[in-house]
């Protein structure tokens, strides 16, 4: 499948994500002709083991990531960032996860947004949004190189895109830029042949990053 590579909004100091920037973003994207393709939605579970005996909390992960992937309906991908594994489960494992009752959920955030063609590239601008609300929490973007599975020859291809992506943006003089957070696949097993198992380690990743972003600026201020 094609590389992709996952960016979050890192808003600069004394600034935060609003719809304002997201609505500037969007511009951006339509100055590059990009064609828009639909709506796009996946959703980001965060999980807490539900132990009533907690001398037996220390065979239990601390807590994992659970995804759902628009293009991939009948999967669902759990990430153990302490352990650094990354697992592809058949959707039906929801409903066995909800019968056990070894994890509870914490927290819901969708991912909600716009993809757009733009020649070779396929982009998706991403607002995150809290389960059940409609606070606006953070921008991601995903860009996807269609030739290419390799990730090592994609990469000069993405890098040149997101260069001339950033130089239109900052002609918006926007208070902030769009940061890739870098997780080592090799880490969790995986190889340079990109598979949705990488999607699912970068959305854990930016998350991460965008949550220290947001954490950040409020302690700023």
């Amino acid at each position: 499948m094609p590389v992709r590579w996952i960016l979050h909004w890192q808003p600069s100091q004394g600034s935060v994500t609003n719809s304002h920037i997201l609505n500037e973003i969007s511009q951006c994207v339509d100055s590059f002709s990009g064609v828009k393709e639909g709506r796009w939605k996946s959703t980001l579970t965060f999980y807490r083991p539900n132990v009533r005996d907690q001398s037996m909390s220390a065979e239990f992960p601390r807590d994992f990531l659970g995804i759902s992937l628009m293009e991939q309906p009948d999967k669902y991908y759990f990430i153990i960032r302490g352990h650094k594994l990354v697992v592809e489960a058949d959707s039906s494992i929801l409903s066995i996860m909800e019968k056990l009752q070894s994890y509870k959920s914490k927290l819901v955030l969708n991912f909600e947004g716009l993809q757009y063609k733009l020649g070779d590239f396929q982009l998706r601008l991403i607002k995150v949004i809290p389960n059940q609300t409609e606070n606006l929490r953070g921008i991601l973007m995903e860009v996807e190189y269609l030739p290419m599975s390799s990730i090592e020859n994609a990469k000069p291809i993405l890098e040149e895109f997101i260069e001339i992506w950033r130089e239109v943006l900052l002609k918006k003089s926007l208070p902030g830029q769009f940061v890739r957070a870098e997780p080592i696949f090799a880490e969790y097993g995986l190889s340079d042949s990109y598979t949705f198992q990488h999607t699912a380690v970068q959305y854990a990743a930016a998350l991460t990053q965008l949550i220290a972003s947001v954490q950040a600026v409020q302690l700023r201020s």
